[in-house]
């Protein structure tokens, strides 16, 4: 077995998030997820459905802990990972279906913007969009521990924090993206579902 980096929060979130997203993966579509992290979210729902194939992807220091955990796996259904940075340039291949989990609230508001903005360049029209993680609602934390969090955030990356959720779907509706589903997870978390449309939301 392969010394790899483990995060403790992915240990402890996939279960109720792959409860979740389940309905969404179908036997023979494409995942891509954006942010890989440590691997492990791409290894534990490549092996519950494994008639999914599973694109892990993340920037270029997460390669070798994906690869890792990858290797490990042994699983046919997960390729080698992209290395992919939202603010540059996205591969052309589309997907039936994008997840990203603990992202948004890393990023800045210019690279989720940009996240946004082009990620259905990447997603076949009817695809979904899942992202999971933390947001705000009507200007306000959900919660006391998400405030401290987002407090917590911003002493390491002033543009850093949670989002807001209007604010976001406002800007995935420019990317004919439209909300399908907002789902209350465990640890004042949510998954937010999007449907890519042919069309812009108004």
């Amino acid at each position: 077995m392969t010394n790899k980096p483990f995060s403790e929060s992915c240990e402890q979130n996939k279960a109720v998030i792959y409860e979740a997203i389940q309905p969404y993966l179908l036997d023979g579509i494409e995942v891509l997820e954006i942010g890989s992290g440590t691997g492990q979210h791409a290894v534990h729902f490549a092996a519950m459905a494994p008639g999914i194939i599973w694109q892990a992807s993340d920037l270029a220091e997460s390669m070798p802990a994906i690869n890792a955990w990858i290797s490990d796996s042994q699983l046919s259904n997960l390729p080698e990972p992209l290395e992919l940075d939202v603010n540059s340039q996205w591969m052309d291949k589309t997907y039936d279906l994008m997840f990203s989990a603990n992202t948004f609230h890393i990023m800045n508001q210019d690279q989720v913007e940009q996240f946004l903005l082009r990620c259905t360049a990447c997603l076949k029209a009817g695809g979904h969009l899942i992202v999971y993680g933390p947001f705000n609602y009507q200007g306000s934390y959900t919660s006391a521990s998400n405030e401290h969090f987002d407090g917590w955030l911003k002493t390491r990356d002033p543009e850093s924090g949670i989002k807001h959720f209007e604010w976001v779907d406002a800007i995935a509706r420019e990317s004919s993206l439209r909300l399908v589903n907002d789902i209350t997870m465990p640890s004042n978390n949510r998954i937010l579902i999007w449907r890519h449309e042919t069309f812009v939301s108004k």
